[in-house]
């Protein structure tokens, strides 16, 4: 009868040990997710960011490029 007892409570904490450790995991699992999610929108802000400043420096050279083929006339 008593190892019975122990048995079942033995088995039933096995159980709840994987439930409550695969618990765990997948908040572990779900915040990664999300601070993956996070780095990627900061990179691509980065890059937006970086498009921009490219376009702003390419319209400022050209405009020194024409102001400076009109000085050579």
């Amino acid at each position: 009868m008593c190892c019975g007892v122990f048995r079942l409570f033995g088995g039933v904490g096995a159980i709840v040990a994987v439930i409550l450790l695969v618990v765990a995991l997948l908040k572990q699992l779900i915040t990664l997710v999300g601070f993956l999610l996070a780095l990627v929108k900061v990179a691509i802000i980065v890059v937006f960011v970086a498009l921009l400043v490219m376009i702003v420096l390419a319209i400022l050279r050209d405009r020194r490029r024409r102001r400076d083929d009109l000085k050579d006339i």
